[in-house]
């Protein structure tokens, strides 16, 4: 026993010595300012300036956090067209060396906890993209080095709140996930988490941070649409948004999305198209062709719902003459709502015309089905068409 005890002490005293040998803790964020001007440039969808801002920042910025920013500007370009896939490429590049940069960082200076929140950054980052593209087993692993990135960066400086942000969405999802994904995450023993405490840590974040309050809106957005079923709310979240960053049409088109298929409110949802096409036409707003088409096929669905049908033929003839090059599958979507919107209004023949050339412009990649969609219209009017004539 006393040999034990012994062992013991000599084990807790080197322990201490080891404690006393580590530097103390570097806090805070450095560049903060600066970085934070940048962050507004890219949720403004400001897209263009951010190089050059990033040059100016990175002086008092760490070269690791303006590389992950540079990702970022990336990744919200994506978000306003996000079933194109023409930028994944270049935001796969710009993600994989952030994490790389900042891990090393870390293995540099571990007692720095800037270098550990920007290293949970850059895998939020590479996460978001991967549950975009369907890889949630991906998604999961980074969830894990999220979580322990930030608990590091808060264990160094407990007063870096923006560090809170990352930690509350993993807490919140590791709780309400569906299902399945809660086996994913039994499957790869991923810790549990808690929904009052994510939501918590992410109003904090907001409140007191200096990077990603804005960020957060736009997360709680999701959050309260999806799973709280808060649509007023994340109405209101948007909102707010679209106000701080009024240059961003992808505020304007949640909105109207939110207006129509969660309130059911389709002259709310038809004002802010209407709004968002106004500012697209003039140059209000960030790829404008992109938010024109998006805005006219949101009026045209509003006003075909509205029996205005024939006003809707305008706004989806003009989609499809401007054929504009770099929104994905708009035109195919057009198409579909022309023939959608001619059958409503009993003009079966054209409609026929519209669903073919819908199922001729979605091509083989067709994620939202339209071909199918169009196939299956074209079917139900072929079955009213014998129908009529057998009577």
């Amino acid at each position: 026993m006393k040999r034990l005890l012994f062992t013991f002490s000599i084990a807790f005293t080197l322990f201490l010595q080891a404690e006393a040998q580590q530097p103390p803790p570097i806090r805070g964020l450095t560049g903060v300012d600066e970085l934070a001007r940048v962050y507004d440039a890219i949720l403004d969808a400001r897209f263009e300036r951010v190089p050059v801002m990033l040059q100016q920042a990175c002086g008092p910025a760490p070269r690791e956090a303006c590389q992950l920013l540079d990702a970022v500007n990336t990744w919200w370009r994506i978000q306003l067209d996000p079933l194109s896939t023409t930028r994944d490429a270049e935001f796969e590049s710009k993600i994989e060396a952030a994490v790389a940069a900042t891990r090393a960082w870390t293995a540099r200076e571990p007692q720095r906890a800037e270098a550990w929140f920007y290293l949970g950054g850059a895998y939020g980052a590479r996460a978001q993209w991967w549950v975009l593209r369907g890889r949630r087993l991906a998604a999961a692993r980074d969830g894990r080095r999220i979580k322990e990135a930030l608990e590091r960066a808060l264990a160094l400086d407990p007063g870096m709140a923006d560090a809170y942000f990352g930690l509350g969405l993993y807490q919140y999802y590791a709780d309400v996930a569906p299902r399945a994904l809660k086996m994913v995450r039994w499957i790869m023993l991923l810790p549990g988490g808690n929904r009052s405490a994510g939501l918590e840590q992410m109003f904090r974040a907001r409140d007191t941070g200096r990077l990603v309050p804005s960020e957060v809106d736009y997360q709680l957005h999701i959050i309260d649409v999806w799973y709280e079923k808060q649509p007023a709310r994340a109405l209101e979240l948007l909102g707010r948004l679209r106000t701080r960053h009024p240059h961003n049409p992808h505020f304007s088109q949640a909105m109207a999305e939110i207006q129509d298929f969660y309130l059911d409110d389709t002259a709310a949802s038809l004002r802010t198209w209407t709004t968002l096409l106004e500012a697209a036409e003039h140059g209000q707003v960030a790829e404008s062709p992109l938010a024109q088409a998006n805005a006219r096929l949101g009026i045209a669905s509003q006003l075909d719902q509205l029996s205005r049908g024939q006003a809707a033929l305008e706004h989806l003839h003009a989609v499809i003459d401007a054929r504009p090059a770099a929104p994905f599958a708009v035109i195919a979507r057009a198409h579909l709502q022309l023939g959608q919107t001619l059958e409503h209004l009993g003009r079966n023949t054209e409609a026929t015309a519209a669903y073919r050339a819908a199922i001729a412009a979605a091509g083989r990649n067709d994620p939202l089905e339209i071909a199918t969609r169009a196939r299956t219209s074209l079917r139900a009017i072929e079955r009213s068409s014998r129908s009529s004539t057998t009577q």
